[in-house]
This record gives structure tokens, C-alpha cells and sequence, in this order.
């Protein structure tokens, strides 16, 4: 077997033998067939050898590359009831517009597009043609999240992880704490010091006296330090600064130490690279402006005896006492420490109540300034802690409080931040702290008031918090309604004991003052087919939650449930149902849109505040409403660790005037789709004094429409205004101000989807996708809305899902099988029956036709 690069996925099946053959390539001259660097820089990971896929053996000697010609191999004559290919496609670019949306998308994987005959020939002299279709029979060779093949699998066949407790090394829950006591183990020996009260005198000799038990006595040492060798002082910070052309090194050695700085009688707690701030700029910097990280300077956190030395480098030691003096230069700075006890209070103008706010402040060093009772060191890892903080891009630190918090802060100059939310402005401001500072008070300004005008916030996919710290995020980030998902991930399952079905928690039936609220509800998943979440429903948790293997289900479990099949029930059990991070993964949800049961598409952050709404994202989106499937738009964040801020994309809605606001008509509202998606700005868009979710019929002939629409921001700066029609930008008109208003006079023809798209720019970011409607759709008497590009490739997502239910997919019993696979038929029948209405003709998929079920055409 070869020794480089071997792959080994567990025993071997004696069913298949391996066919080798010599191709046209070596794996070291990729580049004379212009395949993509990417593809070239991951080849040393490509199989080689013997190796095995799925018990299935294969001999890679060197590879066939087709690119611009056919390729053959010969082979001496064999029988075989399967051939099982091993290969993969190298990466396209997405074929993007002027507009900057996706052209005919098929998806990043190309779905459904022929990659390539294989043609196989037989001693008699016939052949058979085999079509490879991209996502159905290969993939590329680096996959996008969410789209997976539906009638082949990745070399890697699933495996089983043990659990944290049972890794030879290490303890998942006790490693969150960050520290190790190390006085547990097999063999303890104590160490205690006396103080001699006689320290000119000599000491000759010491004796040892029993008087019960047994001691062993190892060894003695005599000290002469200040004072009481084992008790250090409190902690302190110092930058250490690395010589020109060294690099910080974060690894540690056996020992738990660093090999840049380590410290004798003490301990060195953390040791960050040093982040920079703009500190001069800081008040007219951007919230959550993010610092760079110092490549020579690091921020060292030590706990120490005054009597303790840095031991560095090549030898050289330094008194701690030196360094804290600043009396060793530059390498090793002292920072302030924290002596100073504050209570930080915040409030808004015109009130003295304290408001939950998102809140973050450094040091002159960059140092983080946590509150006595938050993370110092905050863990962005997944599933890893569910503390209330933030930290973006594991850069910038924040934490969550409810309106007064306590923070011991070093004298001088603070740096502050706090942000609530999109309609109260953000501040970035300098605190000076003296011995005589007791209290901050910190008051922000309401300045835009959507909320007033009937509209609410909401984040539709949040995990893994419980449902008051959920209650306390989403209130200090202006999120009126968070959706906590309880869900299952392989033989792990989150937040199911937080789902009862009722209880909203913040309502006023739940003792809260009703102006945030949080409901569990149940992100239901399947790894190939995709997820959907079901939100606000009552009676009993809808599951299984997840289907099908691995990851989202556990390894073994069949396919017993579509996502439409989901949908329909938490529609029948009073819910409401969100595509969420569409479009990925890319495959069943098309039916369910289809069929009718899915209320709202959710546009989602991924942790990122600076990445705006992604435009493939709205390309896909632009589909389903070119074929008259009105489903609104909503945002979303899938929060799972403190890399991700609640609400960092929201949904606003508009509950009715005269409604009370509660979580019922917040979906309400989301079902009536007068909704609009946003990273910061806010907007109002109306079509002839209709609002966003409107279905406007009008006579044949069409006429000329009066779109209005008003945009403000006191978050990200504002750029330019777009009206967006049928998929295409129709108006556009440049904005400078923190708020601006309009209107187009617009001639329609025929029946037409309209939505506003408004786009912004940090000062130190490129432009984004801001904020997006909503749609109004105008229904034209004998004018249907169906474009017929965008239903072949709605289409070609349905037979996706129904050729992974044929082939590869897990399988129920029959029964369940049968039931899926008539619900997928049915969707695609309805989609293609339209077509043909029209006029449109589309090839005819055996996917749709199976022989132990076939259906009866529609009459």
C-alpha cells in the first residue's frame, strides 16, 4: 500500500475489487490542464494508494483530468454488477450580473447540469451511455454547506465521535473554566511555608517528631523573600512586545506553559495578541468597528508574588517588580491595573429607568474590561458557553446587561460602547476614571421611531440559550421577539426540555411587561434535503426533529419526514414556517414552497455584521417570486455561540393598527409578509398606499403605479435606494443622509412583484445589501406571474430530492417512502402542470416516474 497520503475508512468489503488504471495526468502537473489554483493548492490531500470509501476498496495510481478532449482506458476483461466511480469536478466562479445578482442560477454546485458522459463499452462490441449530472452523481471537490449530492456520497463514510468525557485527554465541561487547581492526583505532596521569626540567625539542623499517623517528609528548602512565598497578588496585565522578525507562539507545552514567557512564582493566565484600537478616533468611529491584531505586541495577564521573575527567551530573566516599576523598556510595559470599583448605569433621554444594553469597553492597552460578573475571556466556540456575551470575529468583546452593571476599571482613560437596537443611536465615548469615580451614567438617544409606528423586531433563529438569557439579549439589542429553536444534532439535543408548547416567555401571562418576548419553537433538519424551522406553535413538539443520519440526525435514522410534511403540521398545530439561512441547503424546500406551506424566507448574518444581506441569498429568493410564490422575507442569525449577536440581521414587522402586540399577531404580520429584512437601516415602501405583503389585482391593460417609500439608518450609513421589479433593478437614486423619502411613478403591462433594496456602507467596509421588502405583488387580470427559467430550475430541485430518496437516501419502510415520495410528485406536478397551461414545455424527468408507484397524470 502506498504510504502517502493513504485514506483508510475501516474494514474492507470482499464484494468489490479494485479496477487500476494509468490516467492521462500525474497529480503534480494539474496545471497544464488549467484546472483552477484552488483545486492545484488542495491536491496533497487528494486519496491516493489503496484506499477505502465506504467499505468499498479503490487503487488510485495517477488520475484521468477531462477537460477539452475524451480520454480512454483499457482494461483486460472483467464481470461486474457495479462500477463505482471515485471522482470529482473542480469549481466555477457564479456567473454574477451588472447588477451584482446570480444570472440562471442553478446554485453554486451547478445543480442538475450535465458534467460529463461516461460511456461504457463491452467485448461484444455495445455500450452503454451513462449521463453525470452535477449534485446528483458528483460534486466539486471542495462543497458548499448545503449542497450535498443526491445520488453519491463523500469518500468519508460517517463515523462516531465519543463524547468530551471519554477523550483520552481533557474534560469538555471542566475545560470552560479555564482553570486547573492541580491538587487531585495520585500522588500529593503539600508544601508549606514557615515564617522564621529570626531571619539573621543560622539554622543547623531541623528535627522531626511524630505524634500520630505517618508523614513523609521529601525535601526542604530554605527562601528568602518578602514575604509569604505561596499567597500572590491580585492580577495584572503587561504588553509584551517580541522582537523584530519572532512571531507570538500560543502553543503550550506539557506543562501548560508558554515557551515566548513564563513567570517562577506565579502564573501567566492568558496571553492574547495586543488589539488596536483607534483610540484618538474613537468617538467618531463605527459601532462595532472591529481593532486589528498587533502581530508583535501581546497583551500577557499574570497572577504573581511581588518577589517573581519573567523567565524569556534565550536565558534572560526580569523581576516582575521591575517590569511593574517600568523600569525594563519597552518589551515588557506594565498595564494599569484595575483598582477602581464602578457601577456603569444607562439610561435613555428623558428617563431615569435603566435599559438593557449591549456593552463593551477596553483599557488605553485595548485591554477588555469585563463587568465583575461576565467573561474576561470569552469563548466564541460552538456549543462551548452560552454566557451572555458577544464577541465579534473573536475581536471585539461585548457583554449583555440589563441596564447597571459593576466593572473594577483602571485609572485613566476608558473606552466605551453601547448600542440598543436600530432606532437608538450608538455611542462610542472616553471615560476618564479618577480615585474619586464611583459611577457612570450613560444616557442614549432615541432617535428614529419605527416602533411608535406599529413595528416590531424579531430574530428568527437563535439556539442554544436558555430562554431568559435569550430574554435579556434580545431586550439589549432592541429584538422584540426571539425565536429559540430547539433542535437535535446527531445524538445531541438542545433546548427540548425549554419547549412546552404555551409559554411566551416577557408576555404579561408570564409575569413580563410584554415589549419582548421569547418563544421556543423547533428547527427540524435533514442533512441533504435541507431544514426548516417551525416557530410559535402549541400542543406537542413536532419529531423527529431531525431525519435521515448524520449530522443533523443520528447515525441509522431513515427518512421519515419531509420538510413539507413538517410545514403542514406546525400550520395545523397554530405555527408559523421560515425557510431559515435560505436557500441552503439547497433541495426539498422548493416543494414546500410549491405546496404552499411556507410563510416566510429567513436571510441570515452568520455571525458577520459587516457581510450584509448575501445576494445569492435574494437571487434564489427572486425565483419563487418570479413564479408567483409570494413568501416574505425575514432575518434570522442561527446563533449559536457568542461569535454571533441576537438580532445582528432582524425581521421588522407591522402589527395591525388597533392590535395589541403580542406573539400571535407578530406572526400575523409575518403571514401577512408587511415585513422587511435589515442589518441596520429601516424602511417604509408602499405601491398605490398599499404596504409591503399587498396583492393588488387590476384589469387587464396595467397602468402606471405610485411607489413611495421612506428610509432612515442611525447604525450603518446609507448609499442608495433601488426599486427592485420582476428581479431587476428599476429605480435607483443615490442617498447621503441618515434619512431620505420618495416616490416613482412606474408603468406596469403585466403582473409584477415590486420590493424595495436599500444599500449601505461602513466607512471602512465595501458596500452591502442593507436592508430588503418585502414584495407587493401586482396581480394583472390574464397576465399569470411564472417565468419559465427560473420553474426549470425549481423543478430540478424537487427531482434532486427525489432521486436522493431513490438512491441514496436512508430508507423508512415502504409505507413512508411511498407517502414522501407521492408528497414531492405532487409539488412537481403542480409547478409543471402550470407550465404546460402556459405553454411552457419542460423534458420529463424519471425522477417523477417510478414503476412500483406510479401516478395517474392530473386531469
Amino acid at each position: 500500500m502506498s504510504t502517502l497520503n493513504a485514506y483508510r475508512d475501516g474494514a474492507t468489503s470482499p464484494c468489490f475489487v479494485p479496477v487500476p488504471f494509468e490516467g492521462n495526468a500525474t497529480f503534480d502537473n494539474l496545471g497544464a490542464f488549467g484546472v483552477s489554483a484552488s483545486l492545484i493548492a488542495a491536491i496533497p490531500q487528494a486519496a491516493r494508494g489503496d484506499v477505502t470509501g465506504w467499505g468499498i476498496p479503490f487503487t488510485v495510481r495517477t488520475p484521468i483530468i477531462l477537460a477539452d478532449k475524451p480520454v480512454r482506458i483499457e482494461f483486460a476483461p472483467f464481470q461486474a454488477r457495479q462500477l463505482v466511480f471515485l471522482h470529482t469536478s473542480d469549481m466555477r466562479p457564479d456567473p454574477y450580473n451588472d447588477q451584482g445578482f446570480i444570472m440562471a442560477s442553478r446554485g453554486h454546485g451547478q445543480l442538475g447540469e450535465l458534467a460529463a458522459t461516461y460511456v461504457v463499452s463491452y467485448s461484444d462490441g455495445t455500450q452503454e451511455r451513462i449521463a453525470i449530472r452535477r449534485r446528483h452523481h458528483l460534486g466539486t471537490f471542495q462543497r458548499n454547506w448545503g449542497e450535498n449530492c443526491f445520488e453519491a456520497v463523500a469518500i468519508h463514510k460517517p463515523m462516531s465521535l465519543r463524547a468530551s468525557h471519554e477523550q483520552t485527554v481533557g474534560f469538555w465541561g471542566v475545560s470552560q473554566t479555564r482553570v486547573d487547581p492541580r491538587d487531585s492526583s495520585a500522588f500529593v505532596s503539600w508544601l508549606y511555608a514557615w515564617e522564621n521569626p529570626h531571619p539573621d540567625l543560622s539554622i543547623s539542623s531541623v528535627s522531626f517528631e511524630p505524634v500520630s499517623g505517618v508523614l513523609v517528609i521529601s525535601a526542604l528548602t530554605a527562601g528568602d523573600v518578602s514575604s509569604q512565598p505561596l499567597r500572590w497578588r491580585n492580577r495584572r496585565k503587561l504588553i509584551f512586545t517580541l522582537p523584530e522578525g519572532m512571531t507570538f507562539d500560543p502553543t503550550l507545552d506539557a506543562d501548560g506553559q508558554l515557551s515566548q514567557i513564563q513567570i517562577d512564582m506565579g502564573q501567566v493566565i492568558s496571553a492574547q495578541p495586543r488589539l488596536m484600537y483607534p483610540l484618538e478616533q474613537w468617538e467618531h468611529s463605527d459601532n462595532n468597528q472591529l481593532p486589528t491584531r498587533s502581530e508583535r505586541q501581546v497583551i500577557v495577564e499574570y497572577a504573581c508574588h511581588p518577589d517573581a521573575r519573567f523567565h524569556l527567551p534565550g536565558g534572560k530573566t526580569v523581576p516582575v517588580a521591575e517590569v511593574e516599576a517600568g523600569q525594563v523598556g519597552t518589551f515588557l510595559e506594565p498595564v494599569a491595573p484595575q483598582s477602581q470599583r464602578v457601577t456603569l448605569r444607562v439610561v435613555v433621554q428623558g428617563s431615569t429607568q435603566p435599559v438593557p444594553v449591549k456593552l463593551h469597553v477596553h483599557g488605553q492597552a485595548g485591554e477588555y474590561l469585563a463587568p465583575v460578573d461576565r467573561h474576561r475571556i470569552p469563548n466564541p466556540a460552538w456549543f462551548e458557553d452560552y454566557s451572555v456575551d458577544f464577541y465579534h470575529q473573536a475581536l471585539h468583546a461585548c457583554t449583555y446587561i440589563a441596564g447597571e452593571t459593576t466593572l473594577d476599571l483602571p485609572l485613566g482613560k476608558v473606552y466605551i460602547e453601547v448600542s440598543k437596537g436600530f432606532e437608538i443611536r450608538p455611542q462610542r465615548l472616553i471615560f476618564d476614571v479618577t480615585p474619586t469615580t464611583t459611577e457612570i451614567v450613560i444616557e442614549l438617544e432615541k432617535a428614529l421611531h419605527w416602533r411608535e409606528k406599529g413595528w416590531v423586531t424579531a430574530d428568527t433563529h437563535v439556539h442554544f440559550l436558555s430562554p431568559i438569557s435569550a430574554l435579556l439579549e434580545g431586550s439589549a439589542e432592541g429584538v422584540n421577539v426571539v425565536n429559540l429553536l430547539a433542535s437535535q444534532w446527531g445524538e445531541l439535543m438542545t433546548n427540548v426540555g425549554d419547549f412546552d408548547g404555551h409559554t411566551t416567555w416577557g408576555s404579561s401571562e408570564s409575569g413580563g411587561d410584554g415589549e419582548y418576548l421569547v418563544r421556543v419553537g423547533t428547527e427540524n433538519r435533514q442533512h441533504v434535503l435541507g431544514h426548516i424551522s417551525l416557530l410559535g406553535y402549541g400542543g406537542r413538539i413536532i419529531a423527529p426533529m431531525t431525519t435521515g443520519g448524520p449530522d443533523e440526525s443520528a447515525m441509522g435514522d431513515p427518512i421519515e419526514s419531509l420538510l413539507t410534511e413538517w410545514a403542514r403540521q406546525c400550520k395545523h398545530q397554530g405555527g408559523l414556517v421560515v425557510l431559515p439561512h435560505f436557500p441552503n441547503p439547497r433541495a426539498e424546500h422548493a416543494a414546500t414552497i410549491v405546496s404552499g406551506n411556507v410563510d416566510a424566507l429567513e436571510m441570515t448574518s452568520w455571525g458577520d455584521l459587516y457581510r450584509g444581506i448575501d445576494p445569492y441569498s435574494v437571487s434564489d429568493w427572486y425565483r419563487y417570486l418570479n413564479c408567483g410564490y409570494m413568501v416574505a422575507a425575514c432575518g434570522g442569525t442561527d446563533k449559536m455561540s457568542s461569535d454571533t449577536a441576537v438580532g445582528t440581521v432582524r425581521t421588522y414587522a407591522r402589527i395591525d393598527p388597533g392590535t395589541i402586540f403580542n406573539y400571535q399577531s407578530w406572526m400575523q404580520a409575518i403571514r401577512r409578509a408587511e415585513t422587511f429584512v435589515t442589518y441596520g437601516p429601516l424602511l417604509d415602501f408602499m405601491v398605490n398606499g398599499r404596504p409591503m405583503g399587498s396583492r393588488i389585482p387590476v384589469p387587464r391593460g396595467g397602468g402606471t403605479f405610485d411607489v413611495t417609500w421612506q428610509v432612515a439608518s442611525v447604525t450603518i450609513p446609507l448609499t442608495r435606494v433601488e426599486l427592485v421589479i420582476n428581479g431587476e433593478i428599476r429605480e435607483s437614486v443615490s442617498v447621503t443622509l441618515g434619512e431620505a423619502s420618495g416616490h416613482w411613478s412606474i408603468p406596469l403591462e403585466r403582473s409584477s412583484w415590486l420590493a424595495l433594496l436599500v444599500r449601505g456602507k461602513y466607512s471602512h467596509q465595501t458596500e452591502i445589501i442593507a436592508a430588503h421588502s418585502s414584495p407587493v405583488l401586482v396581480k394583472m387580470e390574464g397576465s399569470p406571474l411564472l417565468a419559465a427559467a427560473d420553474a426549470v430550475t425549481i423543478l430540478e430541485q424537487i427531482e434532486g430530492a427525489l432521486a436522493y430518496l431513490d438512491t441514496v437516501g436512508t430508507r423508512a419502510e415502504d409505507l413512508i417512502y411511498k407517502r414522501m415520495r407521492l408528497e414531492l410528485i405532487s409539488a412537481h406536478r403542480s409547478l409543471h402542470n402550470r407550465m404546460h397551461e402556459l405553454g411552457y414545455l419542460h423534458p420529463h424527468s424519471p425522477a417523477t416516474d417510478h414503476p412500483s408507484h406510479h401516478i395517474p397524470p392530473s386531469r
